[in-house]
């Protein structure tokens, strides 16, 4: 089978609008989540979000092209930017028949659909933007990119809410292990810190009403009590490794297995009995050629919801069996907030640094201890450790499981 490695990141999340200034973040135990000021409050219980700082999207992709995007579209083209530029892919080198593009966005542009609909009702219809229609569909970020650097292979969207841009990567990687294509550009991006996904998801209970940064988003804690609105873009580049080594990329590490499957049990509750993602991480270690043993950390999914975060731990311990108690098992979105059908990417790009750097991030804001999540949660400090291969896990509304074995590369 063809080897795939990442060659290039690119990220706008709570914690940075780079990589580097969000891997510092992650080292740090730094807490994204702040006050919300993209909208007034007053009227609402929740008050707390993982909002995108200072990030002048029309100074870096225009004025005029960011007026024909949602701002879900604008996080995925900034992000994408900054992938191309660290893999150094010259795309006048490229065949652009064998290089695709796989970005996935749970929800896609609410945002502007809200902002229309508003208009409509109150101007009339007839004003209605000419550009409302591709600005609001999920599958134009991964239009807008394939269009900016001519991608002329594969070009698709995956609408999986949660777990999407686990299922997007690991789609893009099947796609060049099986020869389909040479190079991949794939993530995810969201962006719905707005009033209306507010309300839907507070209504729904799955939101934490906490007021304090400190104890909102605290995935495995006993007193967690909802998932923090995250918001923002991961995108990889990812390649065949001859490809890579031909043009002499950089390599952060290795995509070796890709597992996915559903619980088909609910439509917002995990299985509380975790047999669909422990199968899905089952899927994803035996598509790496690997054993269940080789894994030394797990970036989880953890979304600081009572169902998920018992739920994934019973299901890692179905998978592993007595390793479960070896492996580390970390939450980022207890920095992040939970970033939707962004999750995966930005925390595939954590997972990358982690093998890469050594390094394990800490679940942050950590107390109170719950006996349903007994795993080694890498409570509050993150942790110098030798790690070679992690999985990442991602799990959505609809019962949608998605999980990535990465591994840190030692060449060819």
């Amino acid at each position: 089978m063809r080897r795939v490695v990442i060659t290039g990141m690119g990220t706008v999340n709570p914690l940075g609008n780079n990589v580097p200034d969000t891997w510092e973040g992650v080292k740090a135990g730094k807490c994204g989540i702040a006050p919300i000021t993209h909208f007034d409050t007053t009227d609402f219980k929740v008050k707390l979000a993982g909002e995108v700082k200072d990030l002048d999207t029309a100074a870096i992709l225009g004025a005029r092209e960011v007026k024909r995007m949602d701002i879900f579209t604008q996080f995925a083209c900034v992000a994408a930017r900054e992938a191309m530029s660290d893999a150094g892919l010259d795309m006048t080198a490229e065949n652009p028949d064998r290089c695709g593009c796989i970005v996935s966005s749970g929800i896609g542009g609410l945002s502007t659909m809200a902002t229309e609909h508003g208009k409509g009702e109150t101007k009339g219809y007839k004003f209605i933007s000419p550009y409302f229609i591709p600005m609001t569909i999920s599958n134009m970020a991964a239009g807008q990119i394939a269009i900016e650097y001519g991608l002329k292979g594969i070009c698709e969207s995956v609408v999986t809410a949660c777990a999407g841009s686990n299922n997007a990567i690991g789609e893009a990687f099947h796609r060049i292990r099986d020869g389909y294509e040479d190079v991949m550009v794939c993530g995810g991006a969201e962006g719905v810190i707005m009033p209306l996904a507010m309300a839907g998801f507070q209504s729904m209970q799955a939101l934490s009403l906490s007021t304090d940064v400190g104890r909102a988003s605290i995935p495995f804690d006993a007193e967690r009590n909802g998932f923090v609105m995250g918001e923002g873009a991961g995108i990889l580049v990812i390649e065949e490794l001859d490809h890579a080594l031909s043009r002499k990329a950089k390599i952060y590490a290795e995509i070796s297995g890709y597992g996915t499957n559903c619980d088909a049990y609910h439509i917002t509750a995990p299985n509380p009995e975790g047999e669909g993602g422990a199968k899905c991480m089952a899927l994803a270690v035996k598509d790496a050629g690997l054993q269940m043993t080789d894994i030394d950390y797990i970036n989880a999914h953890g979304t600081s919801t009572g169902l998920n975060d018992s739920g994934e731990t019973l299901a890692i311990k179905k998978a592993f069996g007595d390793h479960a108690y070896k492996l580390m098992v970390s939450s980022t979105k207890s920095m992040t907030g939970h970033l939707l059908g962004a999750a995966g990417a930005v925390e595939a790009i954590i997972t990358s640094l982690s093998l890469k750097e050594s390094f394990v991030p800490a679940t942050i804001n950590y107390k109170v201890p719950d006996p349903a999540c007994d795993l080694d949660i890498v409570p509050c400090q993150g942790r110098h450790a030798e790690i070679e291969t992690a999985l990442s896990n991602a799990l959505g509304f609809g019962g949608h499981n998605a999980s990535l074995v990465l591994r840190r590369y030692h060449g060819a």
